[in-house]
């Protein structure tokens, strides 16, 4: 039998290992956060791992069936008056409970970019999470103050670190 004739691709492909889904929903509304959601994509896309589809959807535009399809989820936020993004909390809003049962376990990773020191923020964020029991994967990547251009790097690192992680099979 030929590889050409489709029941052997079909067997073929069967043994083939499925690519992982990370999921980025970031809210990313000035130039500043914009950056640090590219660098995120770049590390989460870097050329050496090869089994990962990265997916980025906006709070307003991610819903629960972009939760259901995701292998682990990196999310993204601003510090607005101590707490996160209302698209962000628009975000949870709508899938906390289409997700709740389905998605228990699921690895995420969280960065805020924070003007002041983004501990309601990073609070806010977690209760939902613990509440779904999603898994942090790693402690919250808190940018604070005034921009620095090692936010950029760090977000990069974070990206990567999680595609790594389902690319290796062990988030």
């Amino acid at each position: 039998m030929s590889l050409l004739e489709p029941k052997a691709l079909a067997s073929h492909y069967e043994f083939m290992p499925k690519n992982k889904r990370l999921l980025v929903v970031a809210h990313a509304p000035s130039p500043n956060t914009q950056k640090l959601l590219e660098a995120v994509l770049r590390g989460a896309r870097h050329p050496d791992i090869d089994a990962v589809e990265t997916v980025h959807k906006p709070p307003l535009e991610a819903g629960p069936e972009d939760v259901l399809a995701a292998d682990a989820i990196i999310l993204g936020t601003t510090e607005n008056l101590g707490y996160m993004s209302g698209a962000l909390k628009d975000f949870f809003d709508r899938s906390y409970y289409p997700c709740l049962e389905h998605t228990q376990g699921q690895p995420y990773a969280l960065y805020i970019r924070a003007g002041h020191d983004g501990t309601g923020t990073r609070r806010g964020v977690e209760t939902i999470v613990t509440g779904l029991r999603w898994r942090a994967v790693r402690e919250p990547l808190i940018c604070r103050g005034e921009f620095r251009e090692d936010f950029v790097a760090q977000c990069e690192e974070l990206g990567m670190y999680m595609a790594a992680g389902l690319d290796a099979g062990i988030l």
